[in-house]
C-alpha cells in the first residue's frame, strides 16, 4: 500500500505547484491579483467545456471578471478566518483530500489476474439465483398466526392419510407449481421473501406454512439447482467496478493512517 501514498504525495505536490503558477496565490495577506496568460487561457477552456464554443471579447471580460471578484472575496474571508470551524468547508476539502488519494485509481487498469481472484473470492456476490421446482397448496389470507398453523396443521393431516393437493386450499390466480423458477420469477408472482421461505423448506414432501403476498401457503419442494459461478468474461464490469470500490475505500483509510503518523492528537476525556 506504500505505492498509493506515494501517488497521492506526488498529486498532491503537483497540485500544489500548478495552483501556484496559475496565479492562484491564496495568501490573504497579498494584495497583487495577477491574471495571467495561463489562468485566461484556463478561464476560457472552462467556457468552452460548458458552451461548446469559445466566449466572445466581452464575454471574456465578464468571466475574468467574476473570477478577480471571487478570488477578492475568498482572500478577505481567508483573513477574516471565515474558513475556520465551518464543516462545510472542512467537509469539501476532506473529499479533496480523499479524491487525491484514490486519483490515480480510476484510470488504472486491473489485471486479468487480479479480476479472476476477486470473482474468486467473493463467489456469492455474482452467482445466479438458484431454481427451484415446487408446487404449493393456497391456505387463505389468515392473519392469524394461530388459525394459520391449524389450517396447516389440518391439510398436511389430509395429505398424509393420502387426500390429494387438487382437494385442498382455496383458488389463487398464481400457477399451483413452478418448473426451475429463479428467485425473481417466484417472488414476482408470489410476493418478495416467498422464494427464500422455499429455498428454506424440505425437499420432497409437504411443509409449511410459508406466507406469500397473497396469504399462507404449503408447500412441496421437489428440486433445487443451485446457482452457478459466472465465468469472469460473463460478468467482468461487475467484478471491475467492485473491485475498484473495494480498492479505493482500502486506499482511503491506508492514505489517511498513512498521514495520521505524521500527528501528534490530544484527546481531553471527560471526567
Amino acid at each position: 500500500m506504500r505505492e498509493p501514498l506515494a501517488q497521492f504525495l506526488l498529486a498532491g505536490a503537483l497540485i500544489f505547484a500548478l495552483f501556484s503558477l496559475w496565479g492562484g496565490n491564496a495568501d490573504p495577506g497579498d494584495r497583487r491579483i495577477e491574471v495571467d496568460e495561463a489562468r485566461v487561457q484556463r478561464i476560457g477552456t472552462q467556457w468552452m467545456q460548458t458552451w461548446h464554443r469559445p466566449p466572445t471579447a466581452a464575454e471574456l471580460d465578464g468571466l475574468i471578471s467574476d473570477y478577480v471578484q471571487e478570488e477578492v472575496y475568498y482572500r478577505e474571508s481567508l483573513r477574516l478566518g471565515l474558513e475556520e470551524d465551518d464543516p462545510v468547508v472542512r467537509r469539501r476539502l476532506r473529499s479533496k483530500m480523499e479524491f487525491l488519494a484514490v486519483d490515480q485509481l480510476e484510470s488504472a487498469k486491473p489485471s486479468e489476474a487480479v479480476l479472476q481472484a476477486w470473482l474468486k473470492a467473493h463467489p456469492a456476490l455474482y452467482a445466479e439465483d438458484p431454481k427451484v421446482s415446487f408446487e404449493q397448496i393456497y391456505l387463505g389470507s389468515a392473519t392469524d398466526q394461530d388459525a394459520g398453523a391449524a389450517a396447516a396443521s389440518e391439510a398436511l393431516a389430509r395429505l398424509a392419510a393420502g387426500a390429494g393437493p387438487a382437494g385442498l386450499g382455496q383458488r389463487l390466480s398464481v400457477p399451483t407449481s413452478l418448473s426451475l423458477a429463479t428467485r425473481m420469477e417466484i417472488d414476482r408472482q408470489f410476493g418478495d421473501g416467498f422464494a427464500e421461505g422455499l429455498l428454506r423448506a424440505p425437499q420432497g414432501r409437504w411443509s409449511g406454512p410459508v406466507r406469500s403476498g397473497f396469504g399462507l401457503h404449503l408447500v412441496r419442494v421437489s428440486a433445487v439447482e443451485a446457482g452457478r459461478t459466472p465465468d469472469l468474461a460473463t460478468v467482468r464490469q461487475a467484478v471491475d467496478n467492485d473491485w475498484r470500490a473495494a480498492t479505493r475505500a482500502q486506499r482511503e483509510v491506508q492514505a489517511y493512517q498513512d498521514l495520521l503518523k505524521g500527528y501528534d492528537v490530544v484527546i481531553a476525556r471527560p471526567r
